[in-house]
Parts: C-alpha cells; sequence; structure tokens
C-alpha cells in the first residue's frame, strides 16, 4: 500500500490543502493528514480543534485520516510505513523553505521522498494566515474555507465592526 504523509498545522484547514489533498489521494492509497503540534506558531485552534476540523473536512475521502503528530516529521513517516511526504508550494516563496526541508528529510530518512504538489491557481494565494486575518477583520472566508471551518472562526473570533 502506497502511503503518504501531508503534513502541516492546518491551523485551519484551507480550500487550498482540500485541493492539495485531493491530488495526493489520486497517487496514493492512503494519504494521512498529519497534524503538527508546533506551539511557536502560536494556533488560533488547539489541536483537538483543529483534528476536528481536518476530520470534518476529509470525511467523505474513504482513502484520508488526520492524526495529530509530534517530533520529526520523517519518523512519523517511518512509523506509518510511508513512501513519501506530500508538500504544497503556491508559489516561489514557499520553495525556498520547502526545498531545504525535503534535503534534510531525505538525510534523515533516505526512503522517504517528498513530493511538491502545487493547488489550482485559484489558491496560490491561499495561506491559513490570510484566512484568519481576513477573520478577524469581519471579512467574509467562506469562498477559502469548509463552511464548517467559517462557522468555527465566526465563533472563535469576534470580528471588529467597522465605524462609518
Amino acid at each position: 500500500m502506497r502511503t503518504a504523509i501531508y503534513p502541516g498545522s492546518f491551523d485551519p484547514i484551507t480550500n487550498g490543502h482540500l485541493d492539495v489533498l485531493q491530488r495526493a489521494t489520486k497517487l496514493f492509497d492512503r494519504v494521512i493528514v498529519a497534524i503538527a503540534s508546533n506551539e511557536s506558531k502560536n494556533p488560533l485552534f488547539s489541536l483537538k480543534e483543529r483534528l476536528a476540523l481536518v476530520e470534518s473536512a476529509i470525511a467523505t475521502m474513504k482513502n484520508v485520516k488526520a492524526e495529530i503528530f509530534e517530533g520529526l516529521l520523517v519518523e512519523y513517516a517511518a512509523k506509518q510505513n510511508a513512501q513519501a511526504i506530500v508538500r504544497g508550494l503556491r508559489a516561489v516563496s514557499d520553495f525556498e523553505f520547502e526545498f531545504q526541508m525535503a534535503l534534510m528529510n531525505r538525510k534523515l530518512a533516505e526512503n522517504i521522498e517528498t513530493i511538491f504538489m502545487m493547488p489550482k491557481d485559484t489558491y496560490t494565494f491561499l495561506s491559513s494566515r490570510i484566512v484568519k486575518e481576513i477573520a478577524r477583520l469581519g471579512g467574509d472566508v467562506g469562498a477559502f474555507v469548509p463552511v464548517h471551518v467559517r462557522t468555527a472562526l465566526i465563533k472563535k473570533l469576534k470580528p471588529r465592526k467597522q465605524k462609518d
């Protein structure tokens, strides 16, 4: 069984993430969305909340599951018997960091490949950070995230009301 790990903080999961994930499911028998425990990023949603949001977003995808992981990604991938790590590239600015990480992961575990995937062009500008900022300022993020994520953002954030 060909298995891939799709890691990230997913704070929150966006339609761009889901687009890359859908593409990955066509290449692998099983894809694990690995939600990183990276508190240095000051996440808006807790790990449990992010897991619940991802699980809801992938509920109809038969060969996808979500898990929380800590520690080295390649060690987690090896424990899952994964052959690949899937990473999304939105723009050239993502490439340098992702390339360095892929080379380091290869050095740590040469049998695990990194696959770079580009989302649809309509999602190349999209990031969780931008979605949170739009929601924080009271903007509608409905076109960028699943409905349940939009609802969770509205509940979590109390948008500032604009003064005239």
